[in-house]
């Protein structure tokens, strides 16, 4: 007669636990994970994030960089142990395809969206001394030349090694992927005269276009960019091809609600600081806010549309 109030009293237990835990949150430090190595975009979006959360949150947030396997690594490493908020995420569009060429066992429907910070599209650049003033003549010559044109990139799995397989796949032309470990050292590559050209974003190389070491030729996104408004796109040249680096924040699905509510409003108030946008804008990223609904659905749109182009494009690791 008395076992059916006992679980009952139990599981009233557990869920009035579950919600003081919650309530309560946080009530240790927290984790920002970075699944790069220090030094790029994603580590200085996440430093700048973890900084400012400090003044809203009651406990400190830090930045742990878990780098390997294409970002995998520190994919999984946020979803090990509890969802309880305490591991939070840096994320990234490669969460989206590397698990579709075979690397590591997180996927995006693995993780809850919480807020976008940046957007910047890829481009294609070349050394200021390189042959091609155009993105037609850049084309040619690939067509022309088969593998001759070495494009670097950011690691295989990464955004500009899926924007440059799509490019070819667009056009027509063989290029040599010659992966990095991350965006800074593709653009010393290219800088070096290693390779021949990269599609890192535009925003992470703007500084060495600016003082006219490297030339952009074109750019992938749906308009041209303020900072560069001679520079077509793509998609002005009968390539609808859009690729860009967001970054935002996430949390292991199955976190509390009140964690998500919580990191919603710290995330806003980071983003809206003025010494935020600042950090962010001083090193050329672009700014983009997305609350969590809308931040959710535009990942949904496009891991859908990277799935159809994954299996398109045939890439391996």
């Amino acid at each position: 007669m008395n076992f059916l109030p006992r679980i009952v009293l139990g599981a009233l237990a557990c869920l009035t636990a579950s919600v003081a835990a919650a309530a309560s949150y946080p009530s240790k430090q927290i984790e920002l994970v970075v699944a790069y190595q220090p030094g790029g975009g994603s580590d200085n979006t996440a430093r700048a994030v973890a900084d400012e959360a400090r003044n809203h949150f009651p406990q400190t947030v830090f930045v742990m960089n878990k780098p390997g396997a294409s970002g995998s690594i520190g994919w999984s490493y946020v979803l090990s142990g509890k969802p309880d908020g305490y591991k939070v995420l840096l994320m990234n569009p490669e969460m989206l395809f590397v698990p579709l060429m075979g690397i590591g066992k997180a996927t995006i429907d693995d993780f809850q969206p919480v807020a976008r910070f940046t957007d910047d599209p890829s481009s294609i650049t070349v050394r200021a001394d390189a042959p091609w003033n155009t993105i037609e003549e850049f084309i040619a010559y690939a067509k022309a030349n088969p593998e001759a044109v070495t494009i670097s990139n950011a690691g295989n799995g990464t955004i500009p090694h899926l924007a440059a397989a799509a490019l070819a796949d667009s056009t027509g032309a063989t290029f040599t992927h010659v992966p990095y470990q991350g965006s800074s050292p593709a653009i010393m590559g290219l800088m070096a005269g290693d390779v021949k050209a990269t599609t890192v974003a535009y925003a992470e190389l703007r500084q060495h276009v600016e003082t006219g070491k490297l030339k952009t030729l074109a750019v992938m996104s749906a308009q041209r960019l303020p900072a560069i408004p001679q520079v077509p796109t793509f998609k002005e040249r009968g390539h609808d091809l859009q690729f860009s680096v967001w970054r935002g924040i996430g949390l292991p699905k199955g976190a509390p609600e009140e964690v998500l509510a919580a990191w919603r409003e710290v995330a806003r108030k980071v983003y809206e600081t003025p010494a935020f946008q600042k950090s962010l804008v001083s090193q050329n990223l672009t700014l983009a806010w997305a609350d969590t609904p809308e931040f959710t659905a535009d990942i949904a749109r496009q891991n859908e549309a990277f799935k159809t182009l994954m299996k398109k494009l045939n890439l391996k690791p």
